[in-house]
């Protein structure tokens, strides 16, 4: 990421409804999927805003993220052909990780969260840059009796991550009870919106949609309470690392149209004994034939930190590629997912190097996550 220096740069991308309210809080901002976002804040930084959200609650604007509404009769069953995950495997009030696939390579289009309302009625949340990707596809696809809408700047979204969230929800008024990948409407001083049992840092934690007109209001009443939990404003640099603790794929990184759900490991989120969903043919092949390669996860034996396109070798050979790699700040050591050659044939706990502008480092193969995940 680079930092948007100059109003040219900014007008060229979306801003959040929250926006004034994180230059008020100096944050520094950076292009993400065609959006403005907070980057880290003032008076803190990545190392502290990744800290609270493991040991108190950090609130992050991620309005960024798409929204599609998919309506009409068996509008349910309509995603469930198009989408990667079985939707018959939850009911009204959940929600469930898929991915948009490719139909003819496999390759992911997006990997998107998927809230089922009822049989007429799908929520979709894409990735900022792939929302009207992932919109044109269904609406190419999609019947008469079907509408799919775009919706990306009608909500805002902000994730409250924490092991405190609960509490800090709990004293707004707003539920907290209901289990990891569900939701539940409520209303916060008249505003309504959704309260949804998910999030992207593996810890416990909560997203809420929130009409974009609203949103100033709900992070205002958020904050209010931000001394009483140790509320912190936390920003996507933040972000990135704690997912990158839980092994956490990205898309553009860890997931992308080069990138298939069988390389990635993403196989779970795969329903494979449904008769219709894009890159169906393509998958089966490639799982049954074997990918050439997977995503596994590293760690540095010493002070090497791996980053995003750094190869990496077993003596000459060269076996890999880092896709995604960062400090983690919990451990304090480098961590990373990389995509690594079947062929190669390594297992956990064996060791590769890295090659850092013409230097060696020592890397030891682990599998996800990094960190104990308490999201649920």
């Amino acid at each position: 990421m680079t930092d948007v220096t100059s109003d040219a740069a900014a007008t060229r991308l979306r801003r959040s409804p929250l926006h004034e309210r994180h230059t008020a809080a100096g944050a520094k901002f950076a292009p993400f999927g065609g959006w403005e976002m907070p980057l880290e804040y003032a008076g803190g930084g990545v190392l502290k805003e990744h800290t609270a959200v493991r040991t108190a609650v950090g609130v992050f604007d991620v309005s960024h993220l798409g929204k599609a509404r998919v309506s009409g009769p068996a509008a349910a069953d309509f995603v469930n052909a198009c989408l990667s995950n079985d939707l018959g495997r939850i009911g009204p009030g959940r929600a469930q990780y898929t991915l948009c696939c490719d139909d003819a390579t496999g390759g992911v289009v997006d990997d998107i969260i998927a809230y089922l309302y009822a049989d007429d009625h799908v929520f979709l949340i894409p990735n900022a840059a792939n929302t009207a990707e992932v919109v044109r596809r269904l609406r190419a696809a999609a019947p008469e009796s079907v509408t799919v809408t775009d919706e990306h700047e009608a909500y805002a979204v902000l994730a409250v991550q924490g092991p405190r969230s609960a509490d800090l929800l709990g004293a707004l008024g707003l539920p907290t009870e209901h289990g990891y990948m569900s939701f539940s409407a409520a209303s916060l001083d008249g505003v309504e919106l959704t309260v949804c049992r998910t999030g992207y840092t593996g810890e416990l934690g909560y997203e809420l949609v929130v009409p974009a007109e609203h949103a100033v209001a709900v992070w205002d009443a958020l904050n209010a309470f931000g001394e009483v939990f140790e509320l912190r404003a936390c920003g996507l640099a933040a972000r990135d690392t704690l997912r990158t603790e839980m092994g956490y794929p990205l898309h553009g990184q860890d997931l992308s149209l080069d990138i298939t759900p069988v390389q990635a490991r993403s196989g779970w989120a795969v329903g494979w004994d449904k008769p219709a969903f894009w890159g169906r043919d393509a998958l089966l092949a490639e799982k049954a034939a074997g990918p050439r390669r997977t995503l596994r996860g590293l760690v540095a034996v010493d002070r090497a930190i791996p980053r995003p396109g750094m190869t990496l070798h077993v003596g000459d050979e060269q076996v890999g590629e880092v896709t995604s790699g960062t400090f983690s700040p919990t451990r304090k050591q480098g961590i990373a997912l990389a995509l690594l050659n079947t062929d190669a044939n390594l297992t956990d706990g064996d060791e590769v190097e890295i090659d850092i502008r013409g230097r060696r480092a020592p890397l030891t193969l682990q599998k996800p996550p990094f960190v104990n995940p308490s999201v649920k």
